[in-house]
């Protein structure tokens, strides 16, 4: 891959300063080259965030979401090549652009045997089919490049059986469905989506004894109710009946085939038949106007109310169907899905502006460009926000009037939907160059869900970044009010610290930043427009992942005007060039010991009895938060006092490299042997119902009610010295260099 070259062709001053750093004295002396010591320029900043223009992003999301473009077709290989023409063009003013193809393990329904969900009779009569294709589709939605609703790594397979409703497909719906007396072994499960993974459901289904999946989306969950076709698209932005959720139900994310290598020709390869991570049973999506049929024609006993939702019927559990509804009581649901693996090609694209003095340390930021269909909203709507900000800092490199501190890596991520595979195959090919160069990641996949307001995912130390960002920029359509304003109206938390502030909330693993955070562990930041909550309950946009996810969508529902894609470019750029220009990284780590002391905190509340029964102290967890607590506070005073006179070059270097290396302290590779990728003790997956180190609350569920002196407890002692480990350890990093 040609990127890593071209960050490695430095000149100048740049070349001097990381020559000088790399023997480990400064090799240039105070006062020689005042650009060594230069501070962001807030007219440029300024400059950037004004050169955004909306029509333009609007422009380019009309190209992006033209035609559908799933990962590794040809309408997908056209924008790769859009990209690199844009970004190779000499009047881009990018230093290079290049492309980088991993051959990857996708999946897709037959085409000469399209997936089928019917419902059958003893006799082996149809008596009704589920739609194969959205309904009504127009020019703009349909075409035969549209790839029909199916469950991308769903298996194989005709079952056939009873059916029965299993709520959201949780552990502990099948649970309730066994306490309930009905015998699963064969069974259809009819679950809705949300609550837990599409894989998950499958795998919990299987457990269980169920045959095949069926998954839809209640209007209940997506549409505040309303579900009837003068009430939904294209009257509004909410999903019309026949609109399917497709999506990826593998379990992990990056290329099935090759977990923790890169998917290049000379790797090593799982065998796909024995390869962990692929649904167990046959599934597939539908529409809330099939499952409505189904749903509303189950026997047995009425579904608790928790489960209920908007089909206007009671929904019942079943096993099977009414004998005075629409079916016999003896039919049978009958599922046939043709899905098949194949290798594939699919390409990262980079974009490249080379730092000027610190050309080896480097910002990304990142956006996946494959979809389901034509994606304008996820993930065209963020690809036409870094088009546009390319373009203004690309004008600026070409005037010659600017040039970031940093590197800047601008990245557009392939195959992501089914299951972040471009993204994870670059951390896995240049693992140890981007763990030991990588200031912070900044994803914008879908940049506007909806217009009311800032939503943003991160980890605490961009959480003063964010916030200054934000603080400059005006709220689209609202005034004199600024984005910061409007977000702390909208999303906000008390904080001890600062009083009510907009709430940063943390990253899971729902985009590109997931490999960064979770298995490079490089501060991470994900920026969105979306709805206001108050006047809405959906858990994403309505056509999420579906046909009705176009322009036209956009243009009409989402953004009129285009104003949110702006603030949204503006808010991501001015986070980039805040990270990428100033002379000291404006990560606050302070605000980790927030978060420390909130876990620390729901730890003696919730978990400290329980512990002692058996002999577990959490007096060791107690002294490691405060000794980062102590480490943190002491690190902002030194780099105050540094501020206040001429500060040494290397010392700034030093300084910034403790910053940026943080994050990297709280990853233990084997802390979590069951979860994969996942290496960061503090934002690994929660399980146990404890807001608090995620390895010590599982592992205390896990324990309870078991025996003293278990395995189980001592997996929780485990857990908690991992813990005490990694914040001692990140400690450390915050202290003096020279200190041990």
């Amino acid at each position: 891959m040609q990127w890593a070259k071209v960050l490695g062709v430095v000149v100048g001053a740049a070349a001097v300063l990381a020559l000088g750093i790399i023997l480990g004295h400064s090799a240039i002396p105070k006062g020689a080259d005042p650009v060594v010591l230069q501070d962001l320029d807030l007219e440029i900043l300024n400059s950037v965030i004004g050169q955004l223009e909306a029509s333009r992003i609007q422009e380019n999301l009309r190209e992006l979401s033209r035609e559908p473009h799933l990962a590794s077709t040809p309408q997908d290989e056209a924008l790769v090549q859009l990209l690199l023409q844009r970004w190779r063009d000499p009047e881009s003013g990018l230093d290079a652009a290049e492309a980088s193809t991993y051959e990857v393990l996708l999946s897709f329904p037959s085409q000469e045997q399209p997936n089928r969900v019917v419902v059958v009779n003893s006799p082996g009569t149809v008596l009704f089919s589920c739609r194969r294709t959205e309904e009504n589709l127009t020019g703009e939605q349909g075409g035969p490049d549209v790839v029909p609703p199916y469950a991308a790594y769903a298996p194989p397979g005709t079952p056939q059986g009873h059916l029965v409703y299993a709520n959201r497909g949780s552990e502990e719906d099948f649970k309730e469905l066994r306490t309930q007396g009905i015998e699963l072994n064969g069974t259809i499960a009819l679950t809705r989506y949300g609550g837990v993974g599409r894989g998950a459901k499958a795998v919990n289904a299987a457990s269980y004894g169920v045959a095949g999946l069926l998954v839809y989306t209640d209007p209940a969950d997506i549409n505040d109710g309303q579900s009837l076709p003068n009430e939904t698209f294209p009257y509004s932005w909410k999903l019309p009946p026949s609109g399917v959720e497709r999506g990826s139900y593998f379990a992990y994310f990056g290329d099935p085939l090759t977990p923790y290598l890169p998917a290049t020709h000379s790797s090593f390869r799982l065998d796909p038949a024995s390869a962990p991570g692929f649904p167990p049973i046959p599934s597939q999506p539908i529409g809330f106007e099939d499952a409505k049929v189904l749903l509303c024609n189950l026997k047995g006993n009425l579904a608790p109310v928790t489960w209920q939702g908007a089909l206007g019927c009671d929904y019942r559990l079943g096993p099977g169907f009414q004998a005075d509804g629409d079916f016999q009581a003896d039919s049978q649901v009958n599922m046939s899905v043709y899905n098949r693996l194949e290798l594939r090609n699919s390409s990262n694209v980079l974009g490249i502006i080379r730092g000027a003095v610190e050309p080896d340390r480097y910002v990304l930021y990142g956006n996946h460009r494959d979809s389901w269909v034509h994606g304008a909203v996820d993930p065209s709507s963020g690809t036409a926000v870094l088009l546009e900000l390319s373009r203004v800092l690309g004008t600026l490199l070409k005037k010659g009037t600017w040039r970031p501190r940093r590197s800047i890596v601008l990245a557009s991520w392939g195959a992501e939907e089914f299951g972040l595979i471009g993204s994870t195959e670059f951390t896995e090919e240049f693992f140890s160059k981007l763990q030991e160069r990588t200031v912070a990641y900044i994803n914008v996949d879908i940049s506007v869900f909806a217009n009311a307001t800032l939503r943003v995912h991160g980890t605490p130390p961009v959480q003063s970044v964010i916030f200054s960002s934000t603080k400059q920029i005006p709220a689209p359509g609202l005034g004199g009010l600024t984005i910061y304003g409007n977000w702390i109206r909208h999303l906000n938390r008390s904080s001890s610290v600062y009083g009510v502030v907009p709430r940063l909330t943390p990253l899971g693993a729902g985009s590109d930043y997931a490999p960064f955070l979770h298995f490079l562990g490089i501060s991470s930041i994900d920026i969105a427009y979306t709805y206001d909550t108050s006047k809405t309950s959906a858990r994403i946009y309505p056509t999420y992942h579906t046909a009705f996810d176009t322009f036209d969508y956009v243009q009409k529902f989402v953004d009129p005007g285009f104003g949110c894609h702006r603030a949204v470019g503006q808010t991501a750029g001015s986070v980039l060039l805040r990270l990428s220009d100033s002379l000291f990284l404006p990560l606050n780590v302070s605000d980790y010991s927030e978060t420390l002391r909130s876990f620390l905190q729901a730890a003696q509340q919730d978990l400290r009895a329980l512990l002692e029964q058996h002999n577990i102290d959490l007096g060791p967890l107690v002294s490691a938060v405060e000794k980062f607590e102590e480490a943190a506070a002491a690190l902002n005073q030194r780099m105050l006092a540094l501020k206040e006179g001429s500060p040494d070059p290397l010392q700034v270097r030093m300084f910034n490299d403790q910053l940026m290396l943080l994050e990297r302290a709280f990853l233990n590779p084997r802390a979590f042997p069951e979860e994969r990728y996942y290496s960061h003790v503090l934002w690994a997956p929660r399980t146990g119902g404890v807001a608090t180190f995620p390895g010590l609350a599982n592992a205390c569920s896990r324990a309870n009610n078991t025996a003293p002196g278990s395995a189980a407890w001592a997996e929780v002692q485990q857990q908690l010295s991992i813990v005490v480990t990694a914040l001692e350890g990140a400690a450390a990093t915050l202290r003096p260099v020279a200190d041990l």
